[in-house]
């Protein structure tokens, strides 16, 4: 602990970090609290995808093996863009999906197998889950790092701030206490040696 200087401007100053201090913790605990909740439901809906898309890529096992055949998909089938939103959680920005745009070119249904069909339908939903599954994951990243930093402030509030404004200010009217009792004494004694000089005269 920073040494404390022993005066009443000291004592005001201690007084005005510990009541800055105490009205700060309760909103950086809320705020630790919602975001360790949020984080929680994000990685709920990270499990629930990752299940959906293995469950998506188990449907495939009849007939991926025919991706050896020479079929043009990167030319049916693009990623055009993928749009987002940002909002705020907690004080963060982080980036929520909301849609995802593709470029097709049509193909030719008499000359392509009724399996290509049913592969770009595929493709469009595992390139919409690879998309929400990346920005979960940024999400529960953004969120993790705040609630890192969060946690550090708590605890410092909680164990070094406060209990230090505390013990100064405990020392500091110790110091003032002890000050005012010597002056008192000071006084008391002044007085009775001046009392005793007026009666010897």
């Amino acid at each position: 602990m920073p040494a404390v200087k022993l005066t009443k401007n000291e004592l005001k100053k201690q007084k005005d970090a510990l009541k800055r201090y105490r009205r700060y913790l309760p909103t950086l605990i809320l705020k630790k609290q919602q975001l360790q909740m949020v984080i929680r439901q994000l990685e709920s809906r990270l499990a629930d995808e990752s299940k959906n898309r293995q469950k998506l890529m188990d449907t495939t096992q009849s007939w991926i093996d025919l991706f050896t055949e020479d079929f043009p998909f990167s030319e049916w089938f693009k990623v055009k863009e993928v749009i987002t939103e940002f909002s705020n959680v907690a004080g963060v920005e982080i980036p929520v999906f909301k849609a995802i745009e593709y470029t097709r070119t049509g193909h030719d249904l008499f000359m392509t197998p009724p399996w290509v069909d049913e592969a770009l339908s595929f493709f469009t939903k595992l390139s919409r889950l690879d998309v929400e599954i990346g920005l979960l994951n940024r999400q529960v990243t953004l969120l993790e790092s705040e609630l890192r930093v969060t946690s550090q402030r708590v605890n410092l509030f909680e164990k070094v701030k406060i209990p230090q404004a505390v013990e100064g200010i405990r020392k500091i009217q110790i110091y003032l206490g002890d000050q005012q009792t010597a002056a008192v004494v000071r006084g008391k004694t002044a007085k009775k040696n001046l009392l005793k000089r007026v009666e010897a005269t």
